[in-house]
């Protein structure tokens, strides 16, 4: 409902759920459209726009919590351990800063009721609300209570509010960031790299399947659990609702693993993620991204028009599939007819039993060596446990292992030499 302009310039949304009621209020800037429509329509009275502030909280918790009826942990866990609107800060024990970003920063955590370790990310709404990034959010949100059935995705476990900031408590990941090792070891045997790209691919999939297109694979964004299975994460850029008969347009992802379709701004699907996918590969084998260069508009070049460089190390199999990943139309794209199902049949995998690989059965070929927990507390000099693990030994891997997509530490000095996403 709009309230007369003449006494409050404001303008109140209704939200209506059964016997639940929710309302907003929102400065005219925040709804151009509306805005024009009124001052097209009584163009005498002369609306104005309302001092800079937002009217009321933008975020309910019980909004927020409206599909809590799906979002269950693994069922084999308690029914305590769900998403709810009944947690609140004073549930744990917050023991350390582990990353910091523009919203606002991820802790380690304790909860008392059974001292279970979470990560919890909390977010500033005033930044959020001031940014408009209400849709990333909570697209980010929405995806995030999908992925407890799944054992590649990190999971959400609980999300709660209070006035000011919004809480997602996360699964504690602590065997470091895929980018991390891939730095410290500059490349993988191609073992290696086939059981992460399996994983990474099961986890594709299943996003796929509910019409979520990821758009932000990289190293960065891949965790590796205590026993070394990869875990997903940074659910950011995740765009909902995309079939694979649809399409989006948005310009969005991180230079070095953008597709060509994306760097030419036409309408593109879920086979973006699989070009990723054989970007991350090829990092994986050869060190680099694909088509890397220092200089962004060479690499975005590269990208639309050079051709893939063979080089030595890597099986036929392997090439095969970069060459049919990496594909420069996207509907030649392997994956572009049947997904996830043209990926699993490609005789790189041949030797994959993907029943087993996502029963995580099939024995992972490194185990990180990681730090506990109480070694982290004690810890003054990290504040990144993604980045935990034993012997780091070069201060070139400690800087980059600190920037992280969605949660960045910007040093000047060396900011550029860092990877970092663009949405347009």
């Amino acid at each position: 409902m709009c309230f007369p302009p003449t006494f409050v310039q404001v303008y109140k949304v209704m939200v209506n759920v059964g016997r639940h009621e929710w309302f907003v209020f929102r400065r005219y800037a925040e709804f151009d459209k509306l805005y024009n429509t009124l001052r097209k329509l009584f163009p005498s009275l002369n609306l104005k726009i309302p001092p800079k502030r937002i009217f009321g909280d933008n975020f309910d918790p019980a909004f927020l919590q409206m599909d809590k009826s799906q979002n269950f942990s693994d069922p084999s866990e308690d029914e305590d351990d769900k998403v709810s609107d009944d947690r609140t800060p004073t549930d744990f024990d917050f023991l350390k800063v582990i990353g910091k970003g523009s919203f606002g920063k991820v802790l380690l955590a304790k909860r008392k009721l059974d001292g279970k370790y979470y990560a919890i990310k909390v977010l500033q709404k005033r930044v959020i609300l001031n940014r408009r990034e209400q849709k990333h959010i909570m697209a980010e949100r929405n995806v995030l209570l999908k992925n407890m059935k799944h054992p590649f995705l990190v999971g959400l476990h609980y999300s709660f509010q209070t006035t000011d900031k919004l809480y997602f408590v996360l699964d504690f990941v602590n065997g470091g960031e895929l980018f991390f090792h891939l730095q410290k070891e500059q490349t993988f045997p191609e073992p290696r790299a086939k059981f992460y790209i399996a994983e990474m691919a099961s986890a594709l999939g299943y996003l796929h399947s509910l019409n979520i297109v990821y758009r932000d694979l990289k190293p960065e964004n891949i965790l590796l659990d205590s026993e070394g299975h990869i875990v997903l994460t940074d659910f950011g850029l995740c765009k909902e609702g995309i079939s694979q008969a649809e399409t989006t347009s948005t310009f969005c992802g991180t230079p070095e693993y953008l597709a060509p379709e994306v760097l030419r701004k036409q309408p593109y699907d879920n086979t973006v993620d699989w070009w990723c996918l054989g970007s991350v590969l090829y990092e994986m084998l050869f060190g680099l991204p694909p088509f890397y260069s220092r200089d962004t508009h060479e690499m975005y070049d590269n990208i639309l028009h050079k051709p893939l460089m063979m080089r030595p190390g890597a099986s036929n199999t392997a090439w095969s599939l970069l060459q049919a990943l990496l594909e420069k139309d996207g509907t030649h794209r392997l994956g572009s007819r049947d997904d996830f199902n043209e990926i699993k049949a490609h005789y790189f995998f041949s030797e994959i039993n993907w029943d087993d690989l996502e029963q995580r059965k099939v024995p992972p070929p490194f185990t990180p060596n990681v730090v506990n927990v109480p070694r982290i507390i004690s810890d003054s000099d990290h504040t990144d446990t993604h980045r935990y693990v034993r012997h780091q030994t070069t201060e070139k891997i400690h800087i980059q292992c600190l920037f992280r997509m969605g949660w960045v530490k910007l040093i000047p000095k060396i900011k550029s030499k860092f990877r970092t996403r663009v949405l347009h």
